[in-house]
């Protein structure tokens, strides 16, 4: 897992390559099915662009929308190891119903049913290293089939001007301070993504329970659970906040983050303040990623656990066969 994050910047030079290009149905509206690591990719692109029309589905099946709506999309199967079920099961739906559809992964189940009915599909590096590590492959990879050129040529530059080093002591440092604490990770609602992506890496990699919410939603609920009392302050004496703050975010949401950081800290509570900055979007958002991953890391090897296995997901996976 070392290896992994410190090598992660090398991800962005590679050129995902779309076989049986000819078969891929161009759309201007997209579906992303994936779970896990491999359904990350579909939200910081929409982080990267807005106004780019890509939901993503974490369920079996499809999205319970009208036909004639998924008619309009092409539907994005990703699974990094290509057998996850719950992604299988949507590839079969959509192909029985006629939708436009593309695949990616790195080998599998999936990868064997595009290439024997001809659908597009993206082979991603097969590196060893674990789904959650492989966000740059699966960005570029998606970039390529919903046909972001600029997209993909703005991520690449990435391989030279992210340097993931450049962060590990902040996050070692950081992973120090959770140190016998629940982390709660807070950011503005179109910031949630790397809000959610923080809460896995300190899950998956980590291996200690996290949460994340979204302001202001969080102020009209999740908030007055720490109002503590006496009777309730052993409940909320685990938990450490961290407040993802984009200059970007909306003035109002800022506010909000001040005051709920004030009120937090007047009742006891750990609270810290993240900045995403950045040499533009991409480098932004992957920044402040690698800072959750070397906390994660070291918050792993604090604990003497293994950063990068997941045996719970394995054992879990053998007993519902």
């Amino acid at each position: 897992m070392y290896d992994a994050i410190k090598n992660f910047n090398e991800q962005f030079a590679y050129e995902p390559e779309i076989i049986n290009q000819e078969n891929l149905v161009q759309k201007k509206s997209f579906t992303v099915v994936g779970m896990g690591g491999s359904n990350q990719a579909s939200g910081l692109i929409k982080m990267w662009n807005p106004d780019i029309d890509i939901i993503t589905h974490h369920h079996y099946g499809l999205p319970q929308i009208a036909l004639e709506e998924l008619k309009n999309r092409l539907i994005i199967l990703s699974s990094y190891s290509g057998n996850t079920e719950e992604t299988i099961d949507a590839f079969l739906e959509a192909k029985d119903k006629g939708l436009a559809i593309a695949v990616i992964a790195v080998g599998g189940k999936l990868l064997e049913l595009a290439r024997e009915q001809k659908i597009a599909y993206v082979e991603l590096p097969n590196t060893g290293i674990q789904p959650r590590a492989a966000l740059g492959f699966s960005v570029k990879a998606m970039l390529a089939l919903i046909g972001e050129e600029k997209g993909l040529e703005e991520i690449t530059k990435l391989a030279e001007s992210l340097r993931p080093l450049d962060y590990e002591e902040e996050g070692k440092a950081l992973a120090e301070r959770l140190k016998g604490f629940v982390p709660v990770v807070y950011s503005s609602y179109p910031d949630l993504f790397i809000a959610m992506i923080w809460k896995i890496k300190f899950n998956e990699t980590g291996k200690i329970p996290s949460f994340y919410h979204v302001f202001s939603e969080m102020n009209h609920n999740e908030m007055t659970g720490f109002d503590i009392k006496p009777s309730t302050k052993e409940l909320s004496s685990k938990f450490y906040f961290i407040i993802l703050k984009d200059v970007k975010d909306d003035e109002r949401v800022l506010k909000r983050m001040e005051v709920l950081e004030k009120l937090y800290k007047d009742r006891g509570l750990p609270v810290e303040n993240f900045e995403l900055k950045g040499d533009g979007v991409w480098h932004k958002i992957f920044s402040v990623l690698l800072v959750a991953d070397w906390a994660s890391y070291y918050i792993a090897r604090g604990y003497g656990l293994d950063p990068e296995q997941v045996p719970m997901v394995e054992e879990f996976k053998k007993l519902i066969i």
